[in-house]
């Protein structure tokens, strides 16, 4: 009696904690660092020209309006939304003041949407449009952390200020390190409107959309916030490269950014182990107006300036990236043979040039990832034979001409004896 009531406390006991397992959810361990909830802001224009009345018959003000309330209803809870204005406040001809107006409306962080709602509310059509200084300070106010961010701008026009130029500010966003991106959203079809939209969000890796209806502009900021809670990429980290392989930097498996002025030559070291292949490819964007003709060029080196193998791609015309990789396997070291980690020099460089009048500071945009893995199979690439380090090459080359002109000899000679016989 006794041994069966033990087994029936024993059971019970067995369920509950399973009870537990199953509805109890499971918490995260002290070991797993919790990412910062991702930052957006959005940056509305609201100088003089949004009154025109052309959205859906409604003025671009008020499309913007209905848009922002039914986005502010749609922000995920994880999402800390922010909102800046530019040019709501000073209706002058003063341009001077007119070009330092642009404020934050609501602060970034998670939304009360009552009170973000009657903030957009109070907007009406005022000033200037300084897009260039409202980057700036959206930026600042989405400083301090290490989670993603990402602007959105709303205009209808292009900056009415020049200084600072709004494309220079998102090469200068960009160059900073921080993974900003800016996504542009234009309430017009003017060709200058898009091509500075355009280039702003080309210099961070956003995108530009041309907007005609209230409801296309309502779906397109919610798929923006809602993007900027998805699962995100890995952030590069940055790096700068030096001018000669004794002096760069050595990296480790990963995803780097870099800046490269036009034409300039830059490098980076890597430990490749024995058994080991290494995997390397780079990106490098064009941020700005280029000449047709360019390419880029990734070589791998030893230490002393041997070439190991390259990897080079050419293009002209019109181009947002250029990319090219490498592949570099070590074999593996013999019982008597020394097992330590070569070093291997990567050297960039690029051919890019610009018209006259394109700024050249600061310089292209360089994404670099590099990969060290198992050499299990034997290697499909000739160049890892050796065949492209130049002696190997001309033994091979000599051998196959010699292999090649005894078959064409004797051939030769054998259709002469046959022609003689006949």
């Amino acid at each position: 009696m006794i041994i069966k009531k033990r087994l029936v406390t024993g059971a019970a006991g067995l369920l509950a904690a399973l009870a537990c397992g199953l509805i109890l959810p499971p918490t995260a361990t002290a070991d797993e660092p919790s990412r910062p909830s991702p930052k957006v802001e959005l940056v509305l224009d609201v100088s003089g020209s949004m009154r025109a009345r052309d959205v859906d018959g409604a003025s671009r003000m008020s499309a913007a309006k209905q848009a922002f309330n039914e986005v502010l209803d749609a922000t995920p809870e994880e999402v800390r939304l922010g909102i800046r204005t530019l040019g709501a406040s000073y209706p002058g001809k003063d341009r001077e003041v007119g070009c330092r107006d642009s404020k934050q409306l609501y602060p970034v962080g998670q939304v009360d949407r009552t009170e973000a709602k009657a903030a957009v509310a109070t907007l009406r059509p005022t000033g200037w449009t300084p897009i260039g200084l409202a980057l700036r300070g959206a930026s600042k106010d989405l400083a301090g952390d290490d989670a993603t961010r990402r602007i959105v701008l709303i205009t209808d026009g292009e900056d009415s200020c020049g200084q600072p130029d709004p494309c220079d500010v998102a090469r200068e966003l960009a160059a900073d390190g921080t993974h900003l991106v800016v996504d542009t959203l234009g309430l017009t079809l003017d060709r200058k409107v898009r091509e500075q939209l355009s280039c702003i969000a080309e210099a961070t890796g956003g995108t530009y959309t041309a907007i005609q209806h209230t409801d296309q502009l309502s779906s397109r900021i919610k798929q923006l916030v809602r993007r900027s809670a998805e699962t995100p990429v890995q952030t590069p980290t940055g790096v700068r490269g030096a001018a000669q392989c004794a002096k760069a930097p050595e990296l480790g498996t990963g995803l780097y950014n870099d800046r490269e002025r036009f034409g300039e030559h830059r490098w980076y070291r890597m430990k490749v182990a024995p058994g080991k292949e290494l995997r390397a490819s780079v990106s490098v964007a064009a941020d700005r107006a280029v000449d047709p003709d360019y390419g880029i060029l990734l070589r791998a080196v030893t230490p002393g300036g041997r070439e190991l193998v390259r990897g080079s791609e050419a293009g002209s015309g019109r181009t947002d990236v250029i990319s090219t990789g490498l592949r570099y396997p070590v074999a593996d070291a013999d019982d008597d043979e020394d097992t330590t980690a070569r070093t291997v020099c990567l050297e960039l460089s690029q051919s890019f040039s610009a018209p006259a009048g394109v700024k050249r500071t600061p310089g292209l945009p360089v994404e670099l990832a590099v990969d060290v893995v198992d050499n299990d199979e034997p290697p499909a690439d000739v160049a890892a034979f050796g065949l492209g380090r130049g002696w190997v090459l001309l033994g091979v080359l000599a051998v196959t001409g010699l292999v090649v002109g005894l078959i064409w000899g004797w051939v030769a000679r054998w259709r002469i004896t046959v022609w003689r016989s006949n």
